[in-house]
């Protein structure tokens, strides 16, 4: 027979009101009486009654942090709509949000930010961020003292995060190689790549890249890649250096875009006059925003791989309302989201 909260507290020398506590995570017990009692629960195999897990939580609304940075960046309107979404749906537990969508890539703004979602009350993460040790050493810090954190969209693994809920950034890398690979052909001219990513210090975008790299290698693609540039996902700042990259190498015949600066690369393509060259310059980007779908229609983009962003928030909720229903007790497991490629022929089609 499974032990009950009151065995539990007869054997940890507490009261039942002690043992509530700490087994819904409301605090206010001394860290020894508490590890005590988690320690017998875990023994003996101890499981929340699931309608009372729902009546607790009722009790003790829960306030979820959303940190990303979106501003100026159009792909993170549909992960919060799917943060919204799904807010929705648990409204009548008390879950509720707040939303922090922040410009660029400064460890600083970015732990600021999670400091300012943490004083405003919130119980729980969810983080789009950056893997760089500070951060990481921040986040660590948090979640030791009992805020639950789910990484969204890019992984921070060198974190005690739940889970990570997104894109398989080198799966979606190498089905670009492989698909560029078949448009190709058997040519025998090797590419020379231009690659712009978001920034350095997010997983993702170079997890795109290394991706991107070893499947070309693997299908043996002949190719050298020119230069990496930071666009930082702002059109507008990356514009001039690709302008220059391509003034400064006309005899770049293939542009590979991880991030969310395909709007100013092209941009720049276009008043260049690399452009103009007789051979056609092969685009590879990501995601299937307004402007990319427009320069697929036009022709100048081959393809994009896209990532799901409304389920990418819309499960990220779910999966935290869960952990905390579930006594912190659930299995630790990442959650990809498909790999989707998209053409002038299926751009309007759902993720």
């Amino acid at each position: 027979m499974a032990i009950t909260i009151k065995e539990i507290a007869e054997r940890a020398g507490v009261s039942r009101g002690t043992v509530d506590r700490v087994l819904h995570n409301r605090g206010g017990v001394k860290p020894e009486i508490e590890a005590r009692i988690r320690q017998i629960a875990e023994q003996h195999s101890f499981k929340m009654n699931k309608a009372g897990r729902i009546l607790a939580v009722r009790k003790q609304p829960i306030t979820i942090g959303c940190l990303m940075p979106g501003v100026g960046n159009l792909f993170f309107d549909d992960v919060i709509r799917g943060y919204t979404a799904a807010q929705k749906e648990l409204e009548d537990y008390g879950v509720s949000l707040k939303i922090k969508n922040i410009r660029g890539f400064s460890p600083e703004d970015h732990m600021k930010a999670i400091q300012e979602l943490l004083d405003e009350g919130c119980k729980a993460l969810c983080l789009s961020t950056l893997d760089v040790p500070e951060v990481c050493a921040f986040i660590d810090g948090i979640i030791s003292r009992g805020i639950p954190v789910i990484a969204v969209n890019t992984d921070i693994p060198d974190t005690n995060r739940i889970c990570y809920i997104g894109s398989d950034y080198y799966k979606g890398g190498k089905t670009a190689a492989q698909l560029l690979s078949k448009l190709l052909g058997k040519r025998e001219m090797p590419l020379k790549i231009a690659v712009f990513t978001g920034s350095l210090n997010i997983k993702g975008h170079n997890e795109r890249i290394t991706g991107f790299e070893d499947g070309l290698s693997v299908y043996h693609v002949k190719h050298s890649i020119i230069n990496v540039i930071e666009g930082f996902d702002n059109d507008e700042y990356v514009f001039l250096p690709a302008l220059a990259l391509f003034e400064q190498h006309p005899e770049i015949n293939c542009i590979y875009i991880a991030a969310s600066c395909v709007a100013g690369v092209c941009t720049a393509l276009k008043q260049s006059a690399m452009y103009l060259q007789a051979e056609r310059i092969r685009i590879v980007v990501f995601d299937d925003l307004p402007e990319t779908k427009k320069l697929i229609r036009e022709g100048l983009i081959d393809f994009t791989i896209c990532q799901s962003p409304y389920q990418q928030g819309y499960q990220a909720i779910h999966a935290l309302f869960n952990y905390i229903l579930d006594n912190h007790d659930i299995p630790e497991k990442n959650i990809f989201m498909n790999t989707i490629i998209k053409i002038a022929e299926n751009l309007d089609e759902a993720d």
